[in-house]
């Protein structure tokens, strides 16, 4: 017995200290090549919610730690690739039966002010500072409106020399590119889930996406563009004759921290569109001249601002036969804000990405890709407060479930309202323990994400 607790005793400490981790919260284990580098990539995941930061120092958690994350990053068998494919298989498993949207959306991380040796990396959105930029796909529940996790990643920075102009260049050379990379990598990962949806904004509205759109995949694109129609006119104008079919009130989240959520009351109208083949591109033999969508549009009564009203003109492949059709176009179109809630929990607001002090271009891609990962784990655990059915062992291990209900205990108090809601083996109960954990009463607002990351290092 005392030789048993001794080798125990010792295999903790190697935990603790990061050399050994036990399967976390990936069903599938990362794919790197290296079993050890797959331990680190899960120990890491954990240790990015666990301190709610991206900068190594605190990742760590000791000089060590430290010098063990460098060594990730440095790792050759270390890549973007391997950690968003991973990331990407568990959510298919995840999806399967389940009706779903896939949201994409592009971020840019800009190190304006913070330039001083950073290698590798050419100009940002602006023209001149060092920057990156990533483009994550995620899935989200339509029912629950919960993230499952994430579809596809891209991450990438722009070359020293300015390309060329962008109509005489192929689509497969512009950055562009990377929304039909989006909507062709959701489909195949996500064929055996029930539906899928893929939500985008503005910026991919591009002819080829609506041409070249797979079978199993529907599209909601807000229009960019007043486009010429098949029979004459213009997009923008083709409902302007048409009769509201209905009104919806929407809750729109802050556009920036510190603001509230308001209501907004929305008119919404519907109708078919045939829109004609743009003139920018080339009509070759057998080229597809025309394509017919849906087109729902959602104008905001009274905005309280009206430089912030909500204009939504969304092309659309699902058919609208109706008031209730209409409505749930918006009401799909409105989950794409869940997106910018994983930007707000990677950025500034949360882990902090801007903030590392990593100066090689190919280190900061796969931290960014970390960062991902622990930012849509994060948000899981915001969703999961409110009573989530999805079990706990999406996030931890089996074993822990009998712990976790004794700590649950721990922290419960006199009254109902102080008592955990959920059943013990769901990730609401989970969720509702890292709140406590993290200092939040069971009174007042819900717990939010800083809450859970303190919460989750804690546990």
């Amino acid at each position: 017995a005392t030789g048993c607790t001794k080798v125990i005793c010792e295999g903790l400490g190697r935990m603790i200290q990061g050399e050994v981790k036990p399967r976390g919260d990936f069903a599938v284990s990362f794919g790197m090549g290296d079993i050890r580098v797959s331990a680190r990539a899960e120990w890491l995941v954990e240790q990015i919610v666990a301190t709610g930061s991206l900068v190594l120092r605190k990742v760590g958690g000791s000089r060590a730690g430290e010098m063990a994350v460098h060594r990730f990053l440095s790792s050759p068998y270390s890549s973007v690739e391997g950690i968003v494919e991973t990331l990407a298989s568990r959510t298919a498993q995840q999806c399967v039966g389940r009706r779903v949207v896939a949201i994409q959306d592009t971020s840019e991380i800009n190190f304006k002010g913070r330039a001083a040796k950073r290698r590798g990396l050419g100009p940002g959105g602006n023209g001149r500072d060092p920057g990156f930029f990533l483009h994550p796909v995620i899935a989200v529940d339509v029912e629950a409106e919960a993230v499952i996790g994430l579809v596809g990643a891209q991450i990438w920075t722009r070359g020293a020399v300015p390309v060329g102009e962008r109509r005489g260049r192929a689509m497969a050379e512009k950055e562009s590119m990377r929304w039909h990379d989006g909507c062709t990598t959701a489909a195949r990962l996500l064929a055996e889930a029930a539906a899928v949806t893929m939500i985008a904004d503005r910026e991919s509205d591009i002819w080829e996406l609506f041409t070249e759109c797979p079978d199993n995949l529907d599209l909601i694109i807000r229009s960019a563009q007043d486009r010429s129609l098949a029979g004459g006119g213009r997009l923008f104008a083709a409902l302007d004759e048409a009769p509201e079919l209905t009104r919806r009130r929407i809750l729109v989240p802050p556009s920036r921290p510190g603001e509230r959520s308001r209501e907004a009351l929305l008119a919404i109208k519907a109708g078919s569109v045939q829109i004609a083949r743009p003139k920018s591109r080339k009509a070759e033999p057998g080229a597809v001249r025309s394509v017919t969508l849906t087109l729902v549009q959602a104008i905001e009564i009274d905005p309280p601002d009206p430089k912030q009203a909500i204009a939504w003109r969304l092309l659309t492949t699902h058919p609208v036969d109706g008031a209730d059709a209409a409505a749930e176009i918006i009401d799909l179109y409105r989950l794409r804000w869940r997106i910018e809630q994983v930007f707000r929990a990677l950025k500034s607001d949360g882990l902090g990405l801007e903030d590392t002090q990593l100066a090689d271009a190919e280190r900061l891609f796969i931290l960014a890709a970390m960062g991902l990962a622990a930012a849509v784990r994060t948000l899981q655990l915001v969703d999961a407060r409110d009573g989530s059915p999805r079990p706990a062992t999406d996030a931890v291990d089996p074993d822990l479930l009998a712990p976790l209900a004794a700590i649950s205990r721990s922290l419960e108090g006199n009254t109902l309202r102080q008592k955990n809601p959920h059943p013990p083996t769901s990730l609401a109960f989970l969720s509702w323990v890292t709140a406590r954990l993290g200092g939040w009463n069971c009174y007042g607002k819900p717990p939010g994400p800083k809450t859970m990351h303190h919460g989750w290092k804690r546990l």
